[in-house]
């Protein structure tokens, strides 16, 4: 099992259901900013006219997870699937993870004093055998789909074929599992949508890249620790 996301970000219209969701799911405090989940806005323009860019954001669950790697007491780990975790009761406040990380998906949890971020709702959800996040169950606009890119058979990999997408901040090489899908029938709003020099996937290009990183941390996968 391999779980990542895909973004369908044209469709967001930042009604904070997914962040509302995660929130009671997770029992973060409803107006805590920037916590697991949130959408990220960004100024753009088309021939001269402004538009505001959503882009719905979290935790990446980067495949070479530079969080991991620097980590002093392991808090920071991979667990079934690839899903990169946290471990509150061992976790030491020391914020190595927090500078690690390029999308600053990290915070500190001030109930349980450690660092915590999205984790694909994997302590309510997967490991009681549901395929799905409290954020993709309650968007309106099916902005987001969860799954396993290791099965070739699922919705995720049917949509990576069928749809361009790009990733964040490739050039730090964590390999993210966050896919943000180019606008099909907009080419304007896709073009203008993405920043100079975004590398455009299709999942035939961006899999090798998957698995090479797969094949150097799947070592380091494990059950979720307690």
């Amino acid at each position: 099992m391999n779980f990542a996301m895909t973004l369908d970000y044209q469709s967001c219209i930042d009604c904070k259901a997914c962040e509302v969701a995660c929130k009671e799911e997770n029992g973060v405090q409803l107006g805590a900013d920037k916590q697991r989940i949130w959408v990220s806005q960004s100024e753009k323009s088309i021939f001269g006219e402004p538009f505001v860019a959503l882009h719905p954001s979290q935790c990446n669950h980067c495949l070479d997870a530079p969080c991991v790697d620097v980590c002093p007491t392991g808090s920071s780990y991979f667990a079934l699937g690839g899903i990169v975790m946290t471990n509150k009761d061992t976790c030491i406040l020391c914020k190595g993870c927090m500078e690690a990380c390029p999308y600053d998906a990290r915070f500190v949890d001030d109930t349980h004093v450690a660092v915590d971020k999205c984790n694909f709702c994997y302590d309510t959800r997967i490991v009681e055998g549901e395929m799905t996040t409290a954020c993709q169950a309650t968007c309106p606009t099916k902005v987001r789909l969860f799954g396993d890119i290791d099965d070739e058979e699922s919705d995720i990999i049917q949509m990576l074929k069928h749809r361009e997408f790009y990733v964040l901040k490739e050039d730090e090489g964590t390999v993210p599992k966050l896919f943000y899908l180019l606008p099909e029938h907009d080419k304007s709003f896709a073009a203008n949508s993405v920043d100079e020099g975004t590398t455009i996937y299709t999942w035939d290009t961006y899999k090798p890249i998957i698995e090479a990183a797969k094949a150097k941390r799947k070592p380091q996968w494990q059950a979720m620790q307690e």
